[in-house]
């Protein structure tokens, strides 16, 4: 099986994730109205990442192993909050290298790290 769809479906969720945390940082966007968009879209990402990491078990990809280290700023994020916003970004952020490099993984030839 091929698990480049899941690994590109959690860095797009991701990528939305920190997408619109960053406009709300700046007063781009307003989501006084609607808070749990940005929850909802955290809770996919951990889940889409979870499954992605879960790969090294069901296919031949190792990707899941370059994925792995993101769940700890991942984790930090729900204990730590919004509060800081300056250290919820840079945790947040933290995470970043390792859905590049999983995503870019998941996609080589044989499907992973060799």
């Amino acid at each position: 099986m091929n698990p480049a769809p899941l690994f590109t479906a959690a860095a797009c969720a991701y990528g939305a994730n920190v997408a619109l945390g960053s406009g709300v940082a700046l007063g781009v966007v307003d989501t006084s109205s609607f808070r749990w968009i940005h929850h909802g879209i955290y809770i996919a990402t951990c889940v889409l990442a979870a499954g992605s990491v879960s790969s090294v078990a069901w296919s031949r990809s190792r990707a899941g192993w370059a994925l792995l280290p993101a769940a700890l700023p991942l984790a930090a994020l729900a204990r730590l909050g919004a509060r800081r916003r300056r250290r919820h970004a840079l945790v947040a952020l933290a995470a970043a290298p390792f859905f590049v490099l999983g995503l870019i993984a998941s996609k080589e030839v044989g499907h992973g790290v060799p």
